[in-house]
């Protein structure tokens, strides 16, 4: 299980030629926030398009760089076309509030994780209740929901079934790698 903050900045290598295509700047999701693709850094300042990697084309997630299966697999798209993402999308999935069917929040999205080598959902959830919190208490991890029907993933917050607050465990480094 990885986080993916620790993908933001990995250089991106095409796997064949070696060769740099750019850097991972953002991840983007589909409606059902089901992981589509990489968002690689642009050097233009008012770009009218962004340079993608659909998912598919990622072939390793390693410590250091993203290996990708070729050049062709860096596409564009209109900003427009990327509604959902962990920084930059219309609806940003960072810093958003997790807030159970009772009302309670648990806290902001700070991270998310997945199994980078079994399919693009989100498994767990990584939450904060701010940086004096996160110093006294440490972050709080969530699993994510074994049904995905009993979460919404909305465009202001995540809801997520009652049982969820009690499901809230530390964050402990040595369990996820990154």
């Amino acid at each position: 299980m990885i986080k993916l903050q620790r993908l933001i900045g990995l250089p991106v290598i095409v796997i064949h030629s070696g060769k740099l295509v750019g850097t991972v700047k953002d991840a983007y999701f589909d409606e059902h926030w089901q992981l589509q693709g990489l968002v690689l850094e642009s050097p233009r300042w008012f770009a009218t398009s962004l340079k993608i990697v659909r998912w598919p084309d990622v072939l390793t997630c390693g410590e250091d760089t993203v290996i990708i299966s070729s050049e062709g697999a860096v596409a564009r798209l209109k900003p427009k076309e990327v509604l959902r993402s962990f920084y930059t999308g219309i609806v940003k999935l960072k810093d958003l509030p997790v807030v159970t069917v009772q009302g309670i929040q648990l806290g902001r999205v700070s991270d998310v994780y997945f199994y980078p080598f079994q399919g693009t959902q989100i498994v767990g959830y990584e939450l904060t209740d701010g940086f004096v919190s996160d110093l006294m208490e440490g972050r709080k991890w969530l699993k994510a929901p074994s049904d995905p029907d009993t979460v919404l993933l909305g465009e202001d917050a995540i809801i997520v079934p009652a049982v969820s607050e009690a499901e809230l465990e530390p964050v402990a480094a040595s369990n996820f790698k990154g």
